[in-house]
């Protein structure tokens, strides 16, 4: 497989029709174990979850848990200029230097915004929390109304990098109907 830059997700128009394997975020034992959503204004919180522990503190089998997330939101989500999206992560026995997320969100053929934001050094053998600060761009009541109605052709693929090398890549897919 071809290395993945920082620069190669920023070209992509639409959203990724499949999940690139993880190249390098087991050697890393990179863990993402806690993420949250809030509302910035209220503080109200909107999404968490935690990655449940192993038995006997064993790592997971599987790398590829937790890669892909399906969210469920009211359709007052769209009217969120601002949310923050807290992310708890481990790191295991190497460095992690220059550490970097790029976030596309798409609806349809359509990209809505993308996001970029740094997480910089990561000690080894460290717990790590951080809060990214997400500005939503205002939508048209046509595209917000059509995102309602077509629950999960929204779509995001959020790249982690280290040291300009891709390490994960993570999809997710969104309904702001109200209901599964």
């Amino acid at each position: 497989m071809s290395l993945v830059l920082q620069s190669d997700p920023l070209i992509h128009r639409l959203a990724m029709r499949f999940q690139l394997p993880q190249m390098h975020a087991v050697i890393l034992s990179l863990d993402f174990t806690r993420f949250k959503i809030r509302d910035m204004e209220t503080g109200t919180v909107l999404f968490e979850i935690t990655k449940p522990p192993t038995p006997g503190g064993r790592k997971q089998c599987d790398p590829n848990a937790g890669r892909f997330v399906r969210y469920q939101f009211t359709p007052a989500f769209l009217q969120l200029r601002q949310v923050g999206a807290t992310v708890e992560f481990t790191v295991g026995d190497t460095p992690i230097n220059n550490f970097r997320m790029i976030e596309r969100h798409y609806f349809r053929d359509q990209l809505l915004k993308s996001f970029d934001f740094e997480f910089g050094f990561c000690m080894p053998s460290s717990k790590n929390t951080c809060e990214h600060i997400y500005e939503f761009p205002a939508l048209s009541e046509e595209i917000m109304r059509e995102m309602i109605l077509h629950p999960y052709e929204t779509q995001s693929d959020s790249f982690y990098f280290v040291d300009n090398k891709l390490v994960m890549h993570n999809k997710a897919d969104y309904s702001y109907s109200g209901g599964p």
